[in-house]
């Protein structure tokens, strides 16, 4: 007897005892088994029309050439934050919208560190009776074309770096990376945390203004594929991506003619920080899923996003919407005294990164991300060639080597993912779940399917279907 097993792993141990030869397909009804839904899988995966416009939206998003052409402060980047025009505080948040009611503990503090940093307030009480009473609005930095990491908080005062696709004009934001550990982005709000956010603009900021005036615009992409080929995945690990650019940038910052203090300072950050690409990567990544957010009937994904309380993404075929489900708890490495019980649940816009096909989607290029999990480079190659299943296709210009140099799987399909029964992967960090105590730790998660569900269906009810 030879056996194919569909999808019930309870049936393996009694064949491998028997010796019996067999096959398993790992295999589980579409859509959790909710026949409208698979229904409507079906529907949405034998339509011509669909495939057009998911080929339509791949191209824009490969296409996309990120260059980095500038730096500034946040109110002269992004209108809705310059108060003094608008009357209007406002700050941004990473993730889908969120009211300060709903807000976990890390955005909470990175909130309120926000408004003791820009002088809303005197204490952390007094910035939280700022929120409560809604003299401080909230809005997500995906709305106003931004993305910031983790509590992705951006205010008026925050330099931004800016990052332009010549040939479509269209422009992303992301702040400047402060470093791991006990800092904003994770819900500290120590004076240390601000000390730190006043150099970042007061010091390294107008250097790097210098520098890239010196420079002139660098072109992002060749430094992103390059570090892919050197063992990044350009979201947790970005040391190689950082170095290429710190190496790029150290050439203006000479041309500049800073001060020697001055000078100094910045190449410590630079040296001292592997993550400084990734808020670039992260701007870079929200270009191109910017330039395939508006396709009639595509079901690619253009945004996946966490706010530590909510989980959501954004569909092409459906600009502006978002599709929510709780934030998923965190398992991972912890820093030493903290486990998964002092965790937050995800957050961040990084996940932008994975969105276009880098992170946990490529997994395979940097295989050292996997013991956050526990596993080894198997296990790292086996996430990525999962990931393929879920994708409209392969990015042109973003190759892993250990897979013979195959293009990241790119384009995540809404259809995909509903009718495996298969969750987008996600490298992410870890915050504690109260406020003003930072980062504890880093692992592995993935998008809950529920987004992709109630996306898929409202595709369908958007757009009359084509019978399979």
């Amino acid at each position: 007897m030879k056996v194919l097993n569909v999808g019930i792993a309870s049936f393996l141990p009694g064949l491998e005892a028997s010796g019996t030869e067999y096959v398993a397909l790992d295999w589980r009804p579409p859509a959790h088994g909710d026949p409208a839904l698979a229904w409507k899988a079906a529907q949405l995966l034998a339509d011509p029309r669909v495939d057009a416009a998911n080929a339509e939206a791949f191209r824009r998003l490969t296409s996309s050439r990120p260059v980095l052409t500038g730096a500034d402060l946040a109110r002269s980047c992004i209108s809705a934050l310059d108060h003094e025009r608008t009357g209007q505080r406002l700050l941004l948040h990473a993730g889908p919208p969120l009211e300060w009611s709903r807000a976990s503990g890390p955005v909470r503090g990175a909130l309120a560190g926000a408004a003791l940093w820009e002088g809303w307030a005197a204490t952390a009480a007094d910035a939280e009776v700022l929120f409560e009473s809604g003299a401080v609005a909230l809005a997500p930095c995906h709305h106003h074309g931004a993305v910031g990491p983790m509590a992705g908080v951006i205010s008026p005062s925050m330099p931004l770096w800016i990052v332009e696709d010549p040939a479509t004009d269209r422009r992303a934001f992301c702040n400047f990376n402060e470093g791991l550990g006990k800092v904003l982005r994770f819900g500290a709000y120590g004076p240390d945390v601000l000390e730190r956010l006043a150099w970042m603009r007061d010091g390294l900021f107008p250097a790097v203004k210098a520098a890239l005036a010196a420079l002139g615009p660098v072109e992002l992409r060749p430094l992103m594929a390059r570090a892919l080929q050197m063992g990044d995945e350009l979201h947790n690990r970005n040391a190689a991506a950082t170095a290429l650019f710190s190496r790029v940038l150290a050439q203006g910052l000479v041309k500049a003619n800073l001060a020697a203090s001055t000078l100094s300072a910045v190449l410590e950050y630079l040296s001292a920080n592997d993550h400084v690409f990734l808020n670039l990567s992260m701007a870079a990544s929200k270009l191109a899923a910017d330039a395939a957010g508006d396709v009639p009937r595509s079901t690619l994904c253009t945004a996946m996003a966490r706010n530590g309380t909510d989980f959501g993404i954004r569909l092409s075929g459906l600009p502006g919407r978002w599709f929510t489900a709780p934030a998923p708890v965190l398992d991972g490495l912890f820093f030493a005294g903290y486990g998964r019980a002092d965790a937050a649940r995800d957050l961040g816009d990084s996940a932008i990164t994975e969105t276009v096909g880098l992170g946990g989607m490529s997994l395979a290029a940097a295989p050292a991300i996997v013991r956050f999990a526990g596993g080894g480079a198997a296990a790292a190659m086996e996430g990525t060639l999962g990931m393929y299943a879920l994708c409209h296709g392969e990015h042109p210009g973003f190759c892993i080597p250990g897979l013979d140099f195959r293009g990241a799987p790119t384009g995540i399909d809404a259809r995909k993912v509903v009718d495996l029964n298969r969750a987008p992967i996600i490298n992410t960090g870890i915050a504690h779940r109260l406020a003003g105590i930072g980062q504890i730790g880093a692992g592995i998660t993935a998008a809950p399917l529920a987004c992709f569900e109630q996306g898929l269906a409202a595709l369908a009810d958007a757009w009359p279907l084509a019978e399979p």
